[in-house]
């Protein structure tokens, strides 16, 4: 039978009614809206949707994973900030919340992220550079100071080191009066995109995904509001991969988590609620919308009938989303405004939880001010202008949408079938066999270069960089530039904290971190936040680990 499209309100009535606010919405010029749009039968009587598409807030939640979504609360606008010292960055965290910012996003500067203290030689001239240094609980402090973290939700862009951080901001939190069931917020924590991706690992991945489920474990048990993963496609595409391989992949290690905390004895509907994702917002904007309803589709799917979990949490899939760096341009930045509003636009419609919009002028340097404000009142703009939250999934139905989606999640299963089998059966040990014998680094590499080719022979057209490329110009733009002064000033911190604590207390609990980590079936995070709290750096934990599980070099894809 086929359908035309008119107002759901009917059915849509009788589903949610009780979850909508007391409110009218309309159009700019006035014209009334329901809360949502479906299908109805050829007598104009409404129907019920397609199984495969079904209603926002019901399996398989194609259409989105809450009932209201932007009717009643609007994505975070969580912008991404970090750079030189901890101080430094807590300026721009306050006036990212006096700016109208109601999440917060951290990035660390390389030597945190690959687990390096900023006095470590190998850390010289990379210092505050792309994220801010922090080294050590005085610098959390620091980071968060005059920001209550039990009212505003902190996500955390850090993988190898991630327990490490995870304890300094607990007890950040807990010397500001918020305790462990007060935190909200996200920890990146997905140790296998970045052997597959990133590469910022420290330990092989075997005792990498330990850490990992010590995170989960602890966390269900201590933090409710808390995600302990953010599974993370974001880093993937930006290597290269193609929309379907972002989402093949990304799931798949999310199955693995699943499977690896199932192993240490947690029920999947203890932990599965808390697991959140991260994917990239690329600039073909159907491709991308289509991406967000098929991961949600996939994902409830496989824990429903393969990991049978019964909370409807469990198989909501959620996510956060950031616009693609990688699509950004030198040339002419002013128009990566443009591209970043089409990507964050995408987000939207594709139903995302958080949003971070990049700045015009990442591609050349961390954020200035004026840009990052910029970016922040992108999504102010099509939260409140372009009247796209005022109704629920509004590209749902749409032809072209429905078959992209089912393409994309055709193809996705394809990939699946590739790992189960290289696992023999799990998932889990095929995404571990998968990095270790250079799989998905080899599949990355395959599609960025198809990508450039294509750029090279002009079947791909970028604006300013193989066409359109009159008025490339950097002179009017205003850089943020970090200078030596910045690692200094950090040095001397490092120095300072390391002067004043005690050094028998420093030796007697890395020794026990030894011993805790040789024993496999103890987790690490209590012990870990141990050493925090008497500003043990990330560094020395790092190098205390690293005797116990070895150091990873990755094998060169061919």
């Amino acid at each position: 039978m086929e359908f035309e499209f008119e107002s759901g309100k009917k059915w849509f009535e009788s589903y949610s009614k009780s979850v909508l606010r007391d409110c009218d919405f309309e159009t700019m010029s006035g014209v009334p809206l329901d809360p949502l749009y479906g299908p109805v039968g050829p007598d104009k009587t409404s129907v019920e949707p397609p199984e495969r598409i079904g209603l926002p807030g019901s399996y398989p939640y194609t259409r989105g994973p809450h009932a209201s979504m932007y009717r009643t609360k609007l994505w975070t606008m969580r912008l991404f900030a970090g750079f030189g010292t901890a101080q430094d960055t807590n300026e721009r965290f306050l006036d990212l919340i006096a700016n109208g910012g109601d999440g917060l996003s951290v990035a660390f500067d390389l030597p945190t992220l690959m687990g390096r203290d900023s006095d470590d030689p190998r850390s010289e001239g990379e210092v505050g550079k792309c994220g801010v240094a922090v080294d050590s609980l005085a610098d959390m402090v620091d980071l968060f100071a005059g920001i209550d973290l039990g009212k505003i939700t902190t996500s955390m862009t850090i993988n190898s080191p991630a327990p490490m951080l995870l304890a300094m901001y607990l007890a950040t939190g807990e010397l500001g009066g918020s305790g462990r069931k007060d935190l909200g917020g996200t920890l990146q924590n997905d140790i296998l995109k970045e052997y597959q991706a990133q590469k910022e690992y420290i330990f092989p991945p075997r005792p990498s995904m330990r850490l990992v489920t010590d995170v989960i474990r602890f966390t269900a048990a201590e933090m409710p509001k808390y995600h302990p993963v953010s599974v993370s496609g974001y880093h993937i595409r930006e290597a290269g991969s193609t929309a379907a391989q972002e989402l093949a992949f990304t799931i798949a290690n999310g199955f693995a988590y699943v499977e690896a905390a199932m192993a240490t004895g947690l029920g999947v509907d203890e932990f599965a609620p808390s697991l959140s994702f991260f994917f990239n917002a690329h600039v073909d904007f159907f491709e991308e919308i289509a991406k967000y309803r098929a991961a949600r589709r996939i994902w409830a799917r496989w824990l429903r009938d393969r990991y049978k979990a019964k909370l409807d949490k469990s198989m909501q899939l959620r996510f956060h989303t950031q616009t693609a760096g990688v699509s950004l341009t030198a040339q002419q930045p002013e128009v990566n405004i443009v591209r970043t509003a089409v990507e964050a636009l995408a987000g939207v419609l594709g139903g995302t939880q958080s949003l971070h919009t990049n700045s015009m002028d990442e591609v050349l340097a961390l954020p200035s001010d004026k840009a990052a404000r910029i970016a922040l009142r992108t999504q102010q703009v099509i939260a409140h202008e372009t009247g796209v939250a005022n109704v629920i999934d509004p590209l749902g139905g749409s032809w072209f949408v429905e078959q992209m989606t089912d393409l994309i999640e055709e193809q996705a299963e394809q990939i699946f079938s590739v790992i189960d089998e290289m696992g023999n059966g799990s998932i889990l040990e095929g995404c571990l066999r998968g990095v270790e014998n250079g799989w998905f680094q080899g599949e990355i590499a395959d599609s960025a270069y198809d990508f450039e080719r294509k750029v090279s022979a002009n079947r791909r057209i970028i604006v300013g960089v193989n066409e359109f490329t009159e008025g490339n110009s950097l002179e009017d733009l205003d850089i943020l530039r970090i200078g030596p002064e910045v690692e200094k000033r950090q040095l001397d911190r490092v120095k300072e904290v390391k002067t004043n604590r005690s050094q028998d207390t420093v030796a007697k609990e890395l020794a026990t971190l030894k011993e805790v980590a040789k024993d496999g079936n103890t987790n690490l995070m209590p012990q870990i936040l141990n050493c925090s709290k008497v500003y043990i750096t990330v560094g020395e934990m790092i190098d205390a680990l690293s005797e116990v599980f070895g150091r990873w070099t990755e094998t060169p894809v061919i």
